[in-house]
Parts: structure tokens; sequence; C-alpha cells
């Protein structure tokens, strides 16, 4: 068959451009990000899901360009955002797959994910090794940044030494009497470097306290009858622990069950998304944090009342400490990816204008400032706030009482210096 005409030729390509320009939504780029938290496991039902449950909302409200400004561009700088969510249960070898089939395979722009130090530490150097953009939006252990240097890796929330330093500097405050102490944290990056961090901030500041009971129960252990006759066979006047999620909800109701509350005064790292599920099983007067300011210690300001009221209308329970640290991670990313975008004629940034951009960025969240000042402008500090709980029956709810707020600098070592050292010095240059 002949080809046609060229007078033919014109209208049909003309009817061509004219049809690509009706419909702009196929043509548009997406930005797609991999959300890694755990989904299943012990660790999903108060932290992984409602973190899950966090970017699912925010990510809803940034696609239809209903966050309030700064953020109330159209998903990123225009950009509709993807999520590809993956669960996080299994083990660090599986994270490691699961993060190179979110590059190689779903080529996704960013990752933003991992709860679990042990994860953390094993999907940062893959991350660095393919040269691809990744946040790390909780994992407590300080090792990431201060044993390793990275240039795509980077962790919008403060790390743990944050959050034992500043429940030693609460107990303190508070005039809390502290002769002896027991502790519990799980025997994995997470609870050791936790053990280690309260342990001297305590020798700095409680110079003649001494710790009796040292446990070290395996991660998702579930059962503690063994843990709690060793702690009712050493009295103290603390019990300190860094457990988490369903570890730290069965704890607590087997310690409770037989009495370790009554005679020795919980000290929880991180235990501010236990509360909404135990509810008045949760033992009044104990003193905990959120590993920031979360959840009901979060502070007043217009974002937060925003991100609250989004969060807790979608889901009819309030926000806490693992949807408060996803939203700021998604905060952080959306003004660095605008920002490269700005800097690059609004074409989609790459990893390394990515990078460039959050390298020591600061920006609002709804728990305050977030500035990446740590691990040569890789590693956040932010403010924090411990309480002590109540359980209000007329309310239904545990709330929390007596919060004192801490200054980031008061309670997160200098820049030039690794936790370890900081606390074993004294904790120099600290602005409280």
């Amino acid at each position: 068959m002949a080809p046609p005409a060229p007078s033919i030729l014109r209208p049909l390509v003309a009817g061509a451009v004219l049809a690509l320009a009706a419909a702009p939504a196929l043509a548009q780029e997406t930005f797609k990000v991999g959300i890694v938290s755990f989904l299943s496991g012990q660790a999903a039902e108060s932290f992984g899901v409602p973190a899950v449950n966090g970017a699912k909302v925010l990510v809803e409200a940034f696609n239809a360009g209903k966050a309030p400004a700064p953020y109330n561009k159209t998903g990123f700088g225009g950009m509709k955002i993807e999520p590809v969510y993956v669960d996080e249960n299994g083990g660090a070898t599986k994270q490691v797959q699961e993060l190179r089939n979110l590059y190689e395979r779903e080529k996704v722009d960013a990752v933003v994910g991992y709860v679990g130090s042990g994860d953390c530490l094993a999907v940062a150097p893959v991350a660095e090794e393919m040269k691809r953009f990744l946040i790390l939006y909780d994992c407590g252990t300080p090792r990431i940044f201060e044993d390793g240097k990275y240039n795509y890796v980077f962790r919008t929330a403060a790390h743990a030494t944050m959050d034992n330093v500043a429940l030693a500097r609460y107990l303190k405050s508070r005039n809390v009497k502290v002769g002896t102490y027991n502790m519990i944290n799980q025997d994995y990056a997470w609870g050791q470097d936790s053990r280690k961090d309260f342990t001297l901030a305590m020798q700095t500041l409680y110079k003649d306290a001494k710790y009796d009971a040292d446990l070290l129960p395996k991660f998702g252990a579930g059962q503690y009858g063994t843990e709690v006759s060793a702690l009712l066979s050493k009295p103290a006047d603390i019990v300190h622990s860094s457990l988490w999620g369903g570890d730290l909800q069965a704890f607590i109701l087997q310690a409770g069950a037989r009495g370790v509350f009554q005679k020795q005064t919980p000290v929880f790292s991180a235990a501010d998304h236990v509360l909404p599920g135990l509810g008045e099983k949760m033992p009044n007067g104990a003193i905990l944090g959120a590993r920031g300011a979360y959840g009901l210690m979060s502070p007043k300001s217009g974002l937060n009342d925003w991100w609250w009221d989004l969060y807790s209308k979608a889901y009819n329970v309030y926000p806490v400490q693992a949807p408060y640290r996803m939203a700021q991670a998604l905060l952080g990313l959306k003004l660095a990816a605008e920002k490269a975008m700005a800097a690059n004629g609004g074409k989609k940034p790459t990893p390394e204008q990515l990078a460039a951009a959050l390298k020591g960025m600061q920006w609002e969240s709804p728990a305050g400032s977030i500035r990446m000042v740590l691990g040569d402008g890789h590693q956040a500090i932010q403010e924090t706030a411990i309480g002590r709980t109540r359980w209000d029956a007329g309310r239904k709810m545990v709330v929390l009482e007596d919060i004192q707020r801490f200054p980031a600098e008061c309670v997160n070592p200098p820049a030039n210096m690794k936790s370890e050292d900081w606390l074993k010095a004294g904790m120099p240059g600290a602005k409280c």
C-alpha cells in the first residue's frame, strides 16, 4: 500500500499533538517513594501500622495540595507522589533484598523507612553502595552516622541518646530518689545502645546510684516470666526499659500483674505508642518518653493542630510516636525535593541533588524544629519531652502530666563528639 500524501499526513500529526495536549495526565511525571515499616509481627499494631497510616493520610493531603504552607504545593513540586509500601518484618537480610527490589524493580526515587536498628545498620551501606537516596525515619542506634559516613543516607529524627539522657535529666530535675535501678532492654543494637546511654547518663547525674538487675531478653520474646521474677527478687527504686511495640505491651501486662510497678517506678524511653492500646492497664505514675515531643507531649502549633486533626479524623485515635516520625521524614523529603527542583529548572531531582538539598537542612514539623546538624548534616536533632502517666476515668484514656521539655542541645551530643564519648565526659557543652 502506498503511503498517504503529505497533505493527509499534516492533519494526522496535528491531531496527535492535540490529543497529547488534551491528556496531560498521561505524560505527568510522578515521584515514587518506597515506604517501609512493620506491617506484620509484634511491632506492627502499635508502631508499624500507625506509621504507615500516617504516611497514607499525608501523601493523600500532599497530592491534593491540601497541606498548610510551606507544604501546600501539589505532590512534590507538582509531581504526584506514588507510594510503594513494604513490610519490614523478616529480619535484616530480607530487608536488604527488599531495598534492592525497591530501587531496581520498582524504580523508586527515594525510600523512607525502617524502625529496627539492626535493619537500619544493614540497609544504610547498601543504599550508599547503590548511590540511591534513603531516609531512615526512625531506628535509634547512634552508630549509623557515628561509625559510618554517608552521602545518600539520612535520618530525619534524633537517635536514642536523646531519649535516655532526657530520662535521666527528668529524674534529677524532679528529685526522684534513685539509689539502685534495674534495667530490661532488648538484646540487639537498640536495646544495647539504650542500656549503655542510660547507664552513662546516670553516672553523671546520679554518681552514687548502682544498677542491679541488667536483663537483655531477645527481640520478640513476648514472655517475660523469668525477667519479672528477677526484678521482683532485686527490688530497686526504678526499672528502666527501652522495650517497644508488642514486647513492651507484653512486659507491662506481665510485670503489672505480678506487682513489679508497685515497688519500682517504671522509666520507659519510648512508651507513648502503647498508651492507646493498654488504657487503664498502664501503671499510674510511669515516667516515659516518646523519642521526641510527640503525641500527648507535642507542642502547640498550627502545623501540629492540622496534623493531629488529619490523623485523628482518619483513624479515630490520636497520632503517637511512629506517625509523627514518619510525618517529619516526609515533610523534610518534600521540602528537599522542591528545593532541588527549584535549582534544576523544575526537573525531577537526582539522588545527588536530593542529598545536597537535605544535607544540613532545617524545617518545621508537628513536633517542632528538625535540624540536620550531626553526621555531617545527615543526622537530625530535635527537642523532646518526658511526662508521667495517669488514667483519666472520665475521658477513658491515659493522660500525661508533669511534662518537662528539653531543648535539642540539652539532650543531644554536639557535632564534634560521639554519643558515648560525650556521655563519658559528663555531657560537656549541654545547653539546658
